[in-house]
């Protein structure tokens, strides 16, 4: 037995329309019994016409997804004359959309595709947020398109996750006195770093609640007003360092926090790879 032999026609990639075809056909033969031959970026009406002459010549059929309704009825129409059997995949959900919306396509091919690209960078830039958090892996504050550094219980992880939806790639460094930062820290451009300042009084109580939710004593060093002193007087000697922007997040939510962050990277005059941008 000859194998089937299908076109897939598109204007875009064509992968919706071979996933349909192959779900389709996977009702009839196995994969070794049929052969699609994909035509994607349809540009013109002569491809569609070259592609229903051959699909004539090897006893084909044809299914596409076209957006473009002149292209979707120059292919019926040439195939009917051809009597080559042609299905038009997406063109009936289009114009049940548009009966039920009460508005037109915007008739834009490759859509899904842009938003699969963006929903791909939000996982990358989420998985980046977890690989380099809390200073784990020092390589990522060369990659990272944003640097959070403060003190414990900043809330750098869930501000770095934050962003990360954004498509921002983040990674965090905890600043503590013992631990020298990593020597890249100091590499990279100013404003690609954001230090996250917090009042001692406001660090004392959030520490404190840390420590009873783990069923610990609250009066533990990690909470001792004096080492959290010391450990913002060390914060503030690194940025002094650094000469990088700082947010003071004592009374701001992770969402209100993100949101200057945001503000801050698309401010004309610098960019997320530390190019200089005229004003």
């Amino acid at each position: 037995m000859e194998k089937a032999i299908i076109y897939v026609i598109s204007d875009s990639v064509g992968e919706t329309a071979e996933f349909v075809t192959k779900a389709a056909l996977s009702q009839f033969m196995n994969e070794n019994d049929y052969e699609i031959y994909r035509i994607p970026y349809v540009e013109n009406t002569e491809v569609l016409r070259g592609a229903v002459y051959h699909a004539k010549q090897l006893g084909a059929m044809i299914g596409f997804t076209l957006v473009n309704p002149l292209f979707r009825n120059f292919l019926l129409e040439e195939a009917a004359n051809k009597k080559v059997e042609c299905v038009d995949i997406m063109g009936p959900m289009l114009q049940a959309m548009e009966r039920k919306y009460h508005k037109k396509p915007i008739q834009k091919p490759g859509l899904i595709h842009k938003l699969d690209e963006d929903y791909f960078r939000k996982v990358e830039a989420i998985e980046f947020a977890v690989r380099f958090d809390d200073g784990r892996d020092p390589r990522g504050v060369d990659q990272a398109d944003i640097v959070l550094i403060g003190v414990s219980r900043t809330s750098k992880t869930p501000l770095s996750q934050y962003l990360a939806h954004k498509q921002l790639k983040v990674a965090n460094i905890p600043i503590v006195p013992e631990v020298e930062p990593p020597s890249s820290l100091f590499e990279i451009p100013s404003h690609k770093c954001i230090g996250l300042r917090i009042s001692p009084e406001k660090l004392n109580d959030i520490r404190k609640e840390r420590l009873k939710s783990l069923g610990l004593d609250d009066q533990a060093i990690y909470a001792n007003m004096s080492r959290i002193e010391a450990e913002l007087d060390y914060f503030d000697s690194i940025i002094h360092q650094l000469g990088c922007p700082v947010i003071d997040v004592s009374n701001k939510a992770v969402e209100e926090t993100a949101n200057i962050v945001l503000s801050m990277i698309n401010q004309p005059y610098w960019d997320l790879h530390g190019n200089q941008v005229n004003e």
